[in-house]
Parts: C-alpha cells; sequence; structure tokens
C-alpha cells in the first residue's frame, strides 16, 4: 500500500492530498509492534552502542541513558568520539568523570533567574559537559571584571573548542561544531541540555517562531559596549576609581571581559538568557530553547551558549561540589532506543497518524513534520517519512 502513495512526492495536488488522508487514516488504525511515547530529552544522545572510544581509550558519548516520568538520566565519561586536542599551554588531561547527570523532562521558566555558575553549567548530547563564558578569573581578583574565557584560553582551545580543566573535565564554552552538522539552510540539532531542562539548538532556526519563513541564524541581542574605559558596569553603575578596570587596549581589547558586554532587547531574536520561545521540529508546540550564537561569518558570539542567568528552574544534583553524579531514586528505566525524527506523534511507530499530520501541515512552515528540518513540509519530508515506515529503532 505505501507504494501507492510515493510517486509524485512534489505534486501533491488537493485531490491526492484528501485521497493520501483517506490512506493514512486506514494506515493508522493498524496494529503498532510496539509503542513507547518518549521525549526528545530522552532520544537526542549521542548513544555508545559498540563500544566506541575517544582520548585515550576511554569509552566515548553517553554510555547509558536512564529515564523516568519526570527525569532522564544520562551517563558518560565525558569524552567524544571524534579526536580532540591538542591544548598549547594547558598542562590538564581530559580523564574519565563518570558523569550521571539528572535533565528534568518538565522545565519551568524561573520567576527569578539563577546565574550560571562556574564549572558544568549543562551537556552536550555526546555527554560532554559545557562551561558558561567566565574563565574564574577576574580583574585584579576584585569579582567586578570577569574574565571571557573565550579570549583569555583561546589558545588553548582544540579544533573542536574544547579543553580540559583541572582534574581532567573536557569542556567547551562555546558552541562547538563536531557535536552535530550545521547548515546553515537547516533548522540546526539540539546539541545539548541546559541544567534548566531547556534545550540547546546549534545556531539556525526557524526565522519566525511560529516556525514559518525558513530558516536563519539566530542573533545574539548582546553587543560591545562604546567604551574606551572601564570605569562603568553595563547597568550603567558607575564604579570608585578603585574598582575601574584596565582601559581597552591591544591587551585588554572590548570582549576581554564579559562586562564589556550588554544587554540590547530586540537586538537580536534570542533574550538576555539567550533563548526564545519558538517550534521546532521537536517542539512543534513551542519551546523555550537556546541557541548557540555565531557571527554572519561563522564566529562565536557572545554569551554563545546559555547567557549569564538560566531561563529555567535549575535541577539540583548537577553543579557545585560532587554535582554530576546523581545516584536516581525514582526507579528510571534503561532507553535502548535511538531517535525516529518521522515519528510525529511520538509512539516509537512510523505509521499513518504521522502521515496524516505531515500532509495537514503540508507547505505550512517548519515543525515535526520538518523532518529534513529546512523550514517547510515538502516532497522531501514524505519521502523520509515513507523510507522510515514501521517501528522505530
Amino acid at each position: 500500500m505505501l507504494t501507492t502513495l510515493q510517486p509524485r512526492f512534489n505534486a501533491v495536488t488537493t485531490g491526492n492530498r484528501i485521497a493520501l488522508l483517506a490512506a493514512a487514516a486506514a494506515l493508522a488504525c493498524a496494529p503498532a509492534a510496539f509503542s513507547q511515547s518518549v521525549t526528545p530529552t530522552v532520544t537526542a544522545w549521542t548513544r555508545n552502542t559498540g563500544g566506541q572510544t575517544g582520548y585515550n581509550g576511554i569509552l566515548a558519548n553517553v554510555t547509558l541513558v536512564r529515564h523516568s516520568a519526570g527525569f532522564v538520566y544520562p551517563s558518560s565519561a565525558g569524552i567524544p568520539s571524534y579526536a580532540i586536542g591538542p591544548w598549547p599551554a594547558n598542562p590538564n588531561i581530559p580523564a574519565n568523570q563518570n558523569w550521571v547527570f539528572r535533565i528534568t523532562k518538565t522545565p519551568v521558566v524561573a520567576t527569578t533567574p539563577t546565574a550560571t555558575p562556574l564549572g558544568v553549567i549543562g551537556v552536550l548530547i555526546n555527554g560532554v559537559p559545557f562551561f558558561n563564558a567566565l574563565d574564574a578569573m577576574s580583574y585584579n581578583n576584585l569579582n567586578i571584571w570577569h574574565r571571557n574565557a573565550m579570549y583569555w584560553e583561546a589558545a588553548s582551545f582544540d579544533a573542536c573548542k574544547g579543553h580540559p580543566a583541572p582534574g581532567g573535565v573536557y569542556h567547551p564554552h562555546q558552541f562547538p561544531a563536531c557535536v552535530a552538522p550545521t547548515s546553515a539552510q537547516q533548522h540546526s540539532a539540539i546539541i545539548g541540555f541546559a541544567f534548566d531542562g531547556f534545550p540547546i539548538y546549534g545556531p539556525y532556526g526557524y526565522a519566525n517562531a511560529d516556525g514559518t519563513g525558513g530558516i536563519a541564524r539566530m542573533r545574539t541581542s548582546y553587543r560591545t559596549r562604546a567604551i574606551t574605559q572601564r570605569t562603568t558596569l553595563p547597568n550603567g553603575t558607575q564604579l570608585q576609581a578603585s574598582q575601574y578596570g584596565p582601559a581597552v587596549s591591544a591587551t585588554y581589547p572590548l570582549g576581554s571581559f564579559v562586562e564589556d558586554y550588554e544587554f540590547v532587547a530586540g537586538l537580536g531574536e534570542l533574550d538576555a538568557a539567550n533563548a526564545r520561545f519558538c517550534v521546532t521540529p521537536e517542539y512543534p508546540n513551542g519551546t523555550w530553547c537556546y541557541f548557540s550564537t555565531i557571527s554572519a561569518k561563522g564566529a562565536t558570539e557572545y554569551p554563545y551558549l546559555v547567557g549569564p542567568r538560566y531561563k529555567g528552574v535549575l535541577v539540583t544534583g548537577n553543579t557545585g561540589p560532587g554535582g554530576g553524579h546523581v545516584t536516581p531514586t525514582d526507579a528510571p528505566v534503561t532507553f535502548t532506543g535511538s531517535a525516529c525524527v518521522a515519528d510525529i506523534n511520538r509512539d516509537r511507530v512510523v505509521n499513518g497518524g504521522d502521515l496524516a499530520t505531515l500532509l495537514t501541515e503540508w507547505a505550512g512552515g517548519g515543525g515535526a513534520a520538518d523532518i529534513d528540518r529546512d523550514g517547510d513540509v515538502t516532497g522531501g519530508d514524505l519521502a523520509l517519512m515513507l523510507s522510515a515506515w514501521g517501528t522505530c529503532p
């Protein structure tokens, strides 16, 4: 029966669309071999299913995914499967961290946002944690002018924008393009989750928050301040002379401290947390999500991944001393499947119900039916769906 649906993917007329919908309805009634409702928080991880190793022979990517009604628990050594290093002028060596993180399935926007701390603030889909923009140092150790790691530590980054911290925690502070393929013609994939549970995408999303308008680069709403002297903070606070930062110079250029940046609402698509509420392929009804910010020329831009504060309520157990070594107490089950992008209704079977949704959303912009992530639902998406027909792996 499926072969009768395939001949002309790019010429779906009103008449044959109705016929396809009727066929989809009939197919939707067919019994499914397997059904399990899971969320992108469960399926997005790059699982190690074959014992792959990375740096120094350490098991790579996410080695175990468990989930309960409320949380997902990805386990990893913190080492990716792609090549990392070298790290000039950095004496640290990546080591197995035995991470177990807790990611909520139901993130909530915070009434009083929490500042992103030093150390791990979220985890990439391959189990590698990431840090915020800071390098843990401030000018004259006054805790006023905080150093931007992208300037002060840039020499120690490898080609994938990461480096090891003391204790062997390998991490990036910015968009690591090695994690997932990126194209300016496609909505970026989820590259990780912040510890408030909201997803982080690569640099590209739907131009309009409702999923229409094609694909566009998501722009930061931060910019460098028009200053030559560091005597005030971004909020206008006038500092005492003893609190001044160094004058802007070749040694201390604009952008070398995070206080060199100011937030301007509406300058870009993203808010002060580097997030916006929008439709994505994984969240067709919309979600708050972060985007990795880059310039028009591809250079990473402040605040890089997550803003100075989380958008949502911070989940406990992941940050601070001993963080990232969670012991689940809510009887999670192990997830052994994989992402199934054509499974629009998330029942782990690609069938007539998914086809009906795709045809209903035909030529209507992005969303769950935009399987090829190009900003519209067309014959390419239909072809991908039919090729994935049946039970999800």
